[in-house]
């Protein structure tokens, strides 16, 4: 899936390019992204003749308010890519949903594998609708917590800390990739537990947590070939140059001048330094 770097940039981009549009038509190809509706009338009709009025995010969900009580959310699934385009640039092969706007063109919703998913609810609904929202943990971008805070939920949970950062009942948005890079910042190894922390250690990861997720937001995501992903203007995230140890088992740390380890934990592959501990 895609992290909270990634999903905060499309957030953003959402934010300054549709704000304010009023939407003119709503088509959609399939039924493949409206798993909640019965046809595809019922989806687009909620949507026609109303205006943008905020970009937000629930966790990894995109919150898109509609006039003032509705939200559009909308669910990246592991392959949705969000298009801003002109009304008459050719349509991308995998294109679901098209809003149109009054003025200034169109966004698309392009998954030709249909893991993503669209629905428009009250407000005041969304927890309902989604419930997993209310187990989520702290979000390093919309509420960082103070160290002390996170310290307590470092100790009080004693989990080893790649599986602790993966969990979004503790952290939002953070995948193999952010937990990886955060842990070589911090200079700590994935299988450590985290009730075994000096408090300087505690120091070290709140720092390399919180730096590390609004870097990657500054250089707009990270792209590469297990996980490509493109803004809403087609281009690619540069934060995968700037990756330390994440697929790059083999290369020279730029810490140590060792090689980088590669090992399966979890189900998937962690890399790390030997300098970690």
């Amino acid at each position: 899936m895609f992290e909270l770097p990634e999903v905060e940039t499309l957030r953003r981009d959402l934010e300054r390019e549709i704000v304010g549009k009023k939407i003119k038509t709503v088509e959609a190809e399939s039924m493949k992204l409206l798993r909640r509706y019965n046809n595809r009338k019922a989806f687009t009709s909620q949507l026609e003749g109303s205006k943008i009025t905020s970009v937000g995010r629930a966790g990894l969900l995109i919150t898109i308010g509609i006039d003032d009580d509705t939200l559009l959310v909308v669910d990246l699934g592991d392959t949705v890519s969000l298009r801003r385009a002109a009304n008459r640039d050719p349509v991308e092969p995998g294109t679901e949903v098209v809003i149109a706007f009054t003025q200034h063109g169109q966004l698309r919703i392009i998954d030709p594998e249909g893991t993503g998913e669209l629905f428009v609810v009250d407000r005041d609904a969304l927890v309902d609708e989604v419930p997993s929202i209310d187990e989520l943990g702290f979000d390093p971008i919309e509420e960082p917590i103070p160290g002390r805070v996170f310290a307590a939920q470092l100790y009080a949970r004693g989990e080893k800390l790649k599986t602790l950062l993966t969990d979004p009942t503790f952290v939002v948005g953070i995948g193999d990739i952010y937990a990886d890079e955060i842990l070589f910042h911090a200079g700590l190894r994935h299988d450590r537990r985290s009730d075994t922390l000096s408090v300087q250690e505690v120091r070290r990861l709140h720092r390399a947590l919180v730096g590390t997720i609004h870097d990657a937001v500054k250089y707009r995501g990270t792209s590469v070939p297990e996980r490509p992903f493109v803004d809403i203007f087609g281009k690619e995230g540069s934060y995968g140059d700037h990756l330390e140890v994440w697929g790059r088992a083999g290369e020279l740390s730029s810490r140590s001048r060792a090689p980088i380890r590669r090992v399966k934990f979890g189900g998937s592959w962690t890399y790390y330094c030997d300098t970690q501990v």
